[in-house]
């Protein structure tokens, strides 16, 4: 009979340390509900996806969603840390964005499959930028 109250004792302690945890970041995780939810709805009722995607990202900026998402892959042991250092550095942002400015300039002037390429290569510098980064200071 011990081990039975050993293993409800262990169970209770696990569930109330996911129960803390929720509670902590309760307000990212309704955040991000809330957006997933609106995503939904707006795909349901068949919203234009530029508006939804518009009015997506505006809602995540006030609310700070990307912050807290930040945050929470902060928590992730070891590599956590590393991955959002790299996604808080600014030069990591400004590639990211001059990417899209190169990118509506480039399908104005009718490069529009170009474009594609351009972007698979630019998003898969940036993994590379991050991935160098986190196994540089893991060695």
């Amino acid at each position: 009979m011990p081990r039975v109250k050993s293993f409800s004792r262990s169970l209770e302690s696990f569930f109330r340390r996911i129960w803390e945890f929720i509670y902590s970041f309760r307000k990212i995780f309704i955040i991000w509900s809330i957006l997933t939810i609106f995503i939904i709805v707006g795909f349901a009722l068949g919203l234009d996806k530029k508006a939804i995607a518009f009015f997506a990202i505006i809602f995540a900026l006030i609310s700070q969603a990307f912050l807290g998402l930040i945050n929470l892959i902060a928590l992730i042991p070891l590599v956590g840390p590393l991955i959002a250092k790299v996604l808080a550095l600014p030069i990591y942002w400004i590639l990211n964005a001059l990417g899209y400015f190169i990118s509506l300039i480039a399908i104005k002037k009718g490069f529009s499959k170009e474009v594609v390429n351009y972007r698979v290569l630019t998003i898969v510098f940036l993994v590379g930028v991050a991935t160098g980064f986190v196994i540089g200071k893991l060695i």
